[in-house]
């Protein structure tokens, strides 16, 4: 602003004016305000001039797992859009199941005033939060909060997972494994809950050797479900349960040519429409679009105790769930 005001022969208050849009500046001045800042290629601040002045930055903070997770991707798409509808940029990052990470970038935000931040936590303990939360608002995505109470979106993980084997049982399968992400997941523990729970609510009794945790991508569970199929006959699944999409795109790798296993995975993901794969189909952008419309309705003055959503599941039968026992 310095060098504009230089430039033209203008107080920096008459800078000021010009650029905020304020009364009381000649039509000549402006003019000449206004050719200094196009040849300097000056920008304002409005990050800087929100922290002076205590105002709003009309931003959000979005950390994610993975953007480049199809699932992730469209929650942030959907907040994306609701913060357009309002005005505001939004920020998004990757912890990568990264508990400091996530707490580094939580941090970074904050300092940069985001006004509200979307998170799904990497780690297993939020209280951090309360040394460094200042006035930004916090709403937990797809994962609750350890130890600190805050707005959350859930998906109903263990319905839903209750829902996949509970399909399979009803087309005659007993021997049913399930093949989940790492045991520190929330995610993955309420789903292999589920699991558990249809199979004791259906009388079969629970063999330890067909639930296999720790499937961090498809690489991994490919591995999984191929040492699965290469059981006794007597031993082997009839059906798979896979707990999220990548769980279930390492399983279509280990299964290509193996037609009698049937399929039911978590989460939809690109294609599998075309390939017939039957899934639980949650969904990814109203957990982003109900998380953005609770943090706006705190932003709006929204002091109610907070609030723990719970998004419906619903199966998706395309086929591959389908196959008898």
């Amino acid at each position: 602003m310095r060098d504009v005001a230089e430039m033209a022969g203008v107080s920096l208050k008459t800078v000021s004016r010009v650029i905020n849009a304020e009364a009381g500046v000649a039509t000549a001045t402006a003019e000449r305000v206004g050719e200094a800042i196009a040849a300097l290629g000056f920008q304002r601040n409005d990050l800087a001039r929100s922290l002076r002045h205590g105002l709003s930055s009309s931003t959000l903070g979005l950390v994610i797992e993975d953007v480049g997770n199809p699932f992730y991707s469209a929650v942030a798409q959907a907040v994306e859009v609701a913060a357009r509808e309002r005005g505001f940029l939004l920020i998004t990052a990757s912890a990568r199941e990264d508990a400091e990470r996530e707490r580094e970038l939580v941090s970074a935000l904050v300092g940069r005033r985001v006004d509200a931040l979307l998170i799904v936590p990497a780690g297993a303990d939020q209280r951090y939060v309360d040394e460094m939360r200042g006035s930004t608002k916090f709403v937990y995505i797809d994962r609750p909060p350890g130890g600190y109470d805050a707005d959350t979106v859930l998906l109903d993980d263990a319905g839903g997972a209750r829902q996949a084997v509970e399909h399979l049982l009803a087309h005659g399968h007993r021997r049913i494994a399930c093949v989940a992400d790492r045991s520190e997941v929330y995610t993955a523990r309420e789903r292999v809950a589920g699991y558990e729970a249809a199979l004791e609510a259906a009388g079969v009794e629970l063999d330890p050797e067909l639930i296999r945790p720790g499937s961090y991508d498809a690489a991994h569970a490919e591995v999984v479900v191929s040492e699965l199929l290469d059981l006794p006959a007597d031993r082997r699944p009839t059906a798979i349960f896979t707990a999220n999409n990548r769980n279930t795109v390492g399983a279509l790798h280990a299964l290509a040519g193996r037609d009698e296993v049937a399929l039911v995975g978590f989460d939809d993901f690109e294609l599998a429409d075309l390939l017939g794969i039957t899934i639980v189909r949650a969904d990814a952008s109203r957990l982003g679009a109900r998380a953005a419309a609770l943090a706006f309705a705190r932003l709006d003055g929204d002091d109610q105790p907070p609030q723990r959503v719970t998004i419906p599941t619903a199966i998706v039968a395309r086929g591959s769930g389908e196959r008898p026992a």
